[in-house]
Order: structure tokens, then sequence, then C-alpha cells
């Protein structure tokens, strides 16, 4: 299997597409560290990321959902190469510029980005995402989801449906009206809230999207790793299970690798919510490179 997503901690994904490797939502902040979120407010980190930033493999892009310091942190900007492509929204395109990364691509809503060949090809397509409601997400940095595509001699092999930070909005429909089979969703959850209005998805909500797009499958991130979220994964899963969708979760362990199977048309049903995939011996996802 040459397609995996392995998790470093909050946001941060290392994904394996083929050939390709793209890193999310860089956040290397320690256990401790504070994470400036604008406006004077930051969040302490409760977790140890899984990976150092110099343990990486070799990247080809990074998909950067906004610029808060959980996503994009100093340890990102100091020691990312700044050649790399960022591919990210228009707003944090510009400073990432300011900052030397100046192959930063900034994706209007349903602009593309490629890499790659006819042989293989990855595409990164910037999908809606609200950080909280309008009255607030005014004052947050604006934020995109992202489609990423893998194709192999043209036909689709895998779909990727990353949420960024957002609230459950009308316009996400539209993901799904334009897309139709995600194969895998990676959602970020926590239930962040700002002044007690929310800002990420929650148990609820989190539950909620999987409902409106239908995804194959389920990564949950974005839960545990700061103060400022107040929804625990468990919520996540016992609304899942609820509403008999847990057999869509798949619950990657820090430093844990997920193979993520081709495309094939159909929702997978067999696989249990009960367990967390790491690299543990004798696992189907034992051993697999980043």
């Amino acid at each position: 299997m040459d397609t995996s997503l392995t998790f470093v901690g909050t946001a941060t994904t290392l994904l394996r597409l083929g050939r390709f490797r793209l890193l999310t939502d860089p956040n290397f902040l320690h256990c401790g560290q504070r994470a400036r979120l604008g406006w004077g407010l930051s969040s302490r980190r409760r977790t140890e990321p899984a990976v150092g930033i110099d343990e990486l493999p070799p990247l080809d892009a990074v998909l950067v959902s906004h610029l808060h310091g959980d996503h994009f942190d100093r340890i990102a900007r100091d020691w990312l190469d700044h050649g790399l492509p960022v591919v990210t929204t228009p707003h944090a395109r510009d400073r990432l510029r300011r900052w030397g990364f100046q192959a930063a691509i900034g994706l209007a809503t349903w602009q593309s980005w490629e890499v790659g060949d006819h042989v293989e090809r990855v595409r990164v397509t910037a999908v809606p995402a609200r950080h909280g409601p309008r009255a607030l997400h005014r004052l947050l940095p604006p934020v995109q989801g992202s489609i990423v595509d893998l194709e192999r001699e043209g036909q689709r092999a895998l779909r990727i449906y990353i949420t960024g930070d957002t609230v459950l909005v009308p316009e996400l429909a539209e993901i799904r009206d334009r897309f139709g089979e995600i194969d895998l969703m990676v959602a970020h959850l926590g239930g962040t809230r700002i002044g007690g209005v929310l800002v990420t998805l929650d148990a609820r909500q989190g539950t909620d999207l999987v409902e409106l797009i239908g995804p194959g499958r389920v990564v949950p991130v974005h839960y545990d790793d700061y103060d400022v979220f107040r929804s625990p994964l468990t919520h996540f899963l016992d609304q899942m299970r609820a509403r008999g969708l847990g057999e869509r979760i798949r619950v990657v362990a820090r430093g844990g690798t997920v193979a993520l199977p081709p495309s094939t048309g159909r929702r997978p049903g067999s696989a249990t919510a009960d367990h967390v995939f790491g690299n543990a011996p004798g696992s189907p996802w034992h051993g697999l490179p980043p």
C-alpha cells in the first residue's frame, strides 16, 4: 500500500500519496508552549508532537488551512524549507511570502493546484470553511478546507476531504454536491470556543458534517492538544456510534500510520470504531513508511 496518513498531532498529518509527500497544518510546538491565536489570545499545548520537524521526510508541498499558531507555528516558520510550495488562503500566502516562503500559493475557493504528471498527479482544491459565525469569523483569519485528489493515468485513485477549522455552515453542502464520493474525511474537531462562541466542530456538529458529506472513512484530529479544545474525542465517538456511523471512524494514535485504500466507489462497513490504529506489530498498518 503506497497511500497512508501519519498523525503527528493537532491537525498536523503527513500524507503519503504515491510518490508525493504532503504535510498539513505544521504544528511542532512542545507541551507547555503557547500557540498564538491573534488579538492577544493564545493557548497552551498539552501534548508533544509525535514527530520532530527535523524528522520529516522530503516534502512536495505543505497545506495550511489558516494562519493560527496551532496550524503554522514559529517552529514551522523558522525550520521548514522556505522553497516548498505552501498551499493556503490568499491571506496566509501574503504573510508567508513576507516570511520568506516565496513559493506560497493562495487559492480562492474552488481553485486548484496540482503537482505531478499524467502518470500520477495530486490535485488540491480549496473548499469552503468558516471559523465561527459571521459576527465572529471576520475577527479570525480566513480558513479553507481542502479536497486532495490522487489520480493515476487520469483516473481518481483516492479523494480526501480535510475540513480545516470550521463550524457547520450551509456552504459546506456544496462540497458534497461538487465532489460526490469522498473516500476519507480528516475532521478538525475540538469544539473550540472563544468567548463562549463555537469556532470549530464539536462532537454534534462533527457528526452532522459526516452525515452531510457521507465520507467512506473519518479520521478525527485537532481534539485534545490545546487547552481551548472543549469537546473530547470520546464525545465524537459516542455521537458517531449513536447515529450508526461508528464503523467509518479510524482513530489514529499520535505517531501512528493508517493505510488509505484506493477508491472503490462504495462505503466500507466492516471496520470497528473501537480500535485505535497505530503501528502495532502484527497489524496491517505496522511498518508502513511515512
